[in-house]
């Protein structure tokens, strides 16, 4: 089967390529921005980039759809995984490849009269919800209003409606994780979430002093691994709709202090909130306040239905996936891909901040 993946040099992306090498049934085919450099050392037999076709292409470019469609003319299968999260100081960038970008995607997989599309959703589609119990797929998908990544993700899936609304012979399938985690994607998380300022080296003491501490810090996380696993699965099995996606246990306080060895400190939410929109407005760091009030009020998920479905049960254990981004962070990890490399002249790294690049700006796709 030929398998065409939209955004396969990102944190997913490597992650399935890497799962897809021992299916020799499938031919993957990458597209992204800027795929992986052609002068790296691809005679590598574990280099998830090597030997498949790529093409570059900016999905939110006014002709993208008609680009995408001669790419996936004969596929048996689209797996859109493209995905903006900086530079969070220009949302129209990021409205504009992922919301007009994955409406590119969508056309050109109709027009190509490719039989089955499997979209990268996310938990931040869904509504404010409970932190002490976990709710399913149906759980109302209007997103956190505060946050942009969140009111993309709703914007995009509510496409999705109307798209199998009417064409019902197209199997759509949504994937809906918590945090993607993988050591390879040490660099990449730091550059997007942390910036320049971020002292990563530290890190590799697997030592955190002080934790901010508040009853909203319920999150879920999964190993990229497993969400490989789990795509692969819904292209194997004959199945629609949603799929949430979470290893256990819930990374807490708690657990937090517990794993790092750190002093959680209580904060209240609205000190939260205002920091990261005081540390953001003055280009500290990239992350605004949207993402805060998503980690305070994103519900948790039960992957009940994946289990079930699709036979998918985690691996590895959220608390093991965040050590390992943790020492991924701390060694300065990376692949050969653009989104994922060690380039220390990109945004969000200290060569980008020399260069004009402040946390939150610069396109570092």
């Amino acid at each position: 089967m030929r398998l065409v993946i939209v955004g396969a040099g990102g944190n997913a992306g490597t992650a399935l390529l890497r799962r897809l090498r021992t299916e020799p049934d499938i031919e993957p085919v990458g597209i992204s921005r800027r795929h992986p450099d052609p002068s790296a050392p691809h005679a590598d037999p574990s280099d998830p980039y090597a030997d498949m076709e790529w093409h570059s292409l900016d999905i939110g470019a006014d002709d993208a759809a008609e680009q995408l469609t001669r790419i996936c003319t004969g596929a048996g299968a689209v797996v859109n995984l493209a995905w903006q999260i900086q530079p969070s100081h220009d949302t129209r960038r990021l409205y504009r490849t992922n919301v007009l970008g994955s409406r590119a995607v969508f056309r050109a997989a109709l027009r190509a009269g490719v039989p089955t599309l499997v979209h990268a959703s996310s938990v931040g589609v869904y509504a404010p919800g409970p932190k002490w119990a976990f709710v399913k797929e149906t759980w109302l998908r209007t997103g956190i209003p505060e946050s942009s990544y969140s009111r993309h993700k709703a914007l995009v899936e509510r496409m999705l409606d109307e798209i199998e609304a009417d064409h019902p012979t197209l199997r759509v399938v949504r994937v809906r994780p918590g945090l993607i985690l993988q050591r390879d994607a040490g660099t990449e998380i730091g550059r997007y979430f942390a910036g320049p300022l971020l002292p990563a080296r530290l890190l590799r003491f697997g030592w955190i002093p002080l934790l901010p501490s508040h009853p909203g810090l319920r999150l879920q996380a999964v190993h990229a691994d497993d969400v490989a696993d789990a795509y692969l699965r819904t292209l194997r099995a004959d199945v629609r709709g949603a799929f949430n996606l979470a290893a256990t246990p819930v990374l807490d306080p708690h657990t937090l202090s517990h794993t790092f060895r750190g002093l959680p400190l209580p904060v209240p939410g609205f000190a939260l909130e205002g920091a990261a929109a005081l540390t953001w407005l003055l280009r500290l760091q990239p992350v605004d306040r949207g993402w805060v009030r998503l980690a305070l009020k994103a519900p948790l998920m039960s992957c009940d239905r994946a289990a079930s479905e699709l036979g998918w049960h985690p691996r590895t254990d959220a608390v093991s996936a965040l050590r390992e981004l943790v020492a991924g962070l701390a060694a300065r990890a990376h692949t050969t891909s653009p989104p994922m490399s060690d380039n220390s002249a990109m945004p969000g790294r200290l060569g980008g901040l020399l260069r004009g690049h402040l946390p939150g700006t610069g396109n570092p796709y």
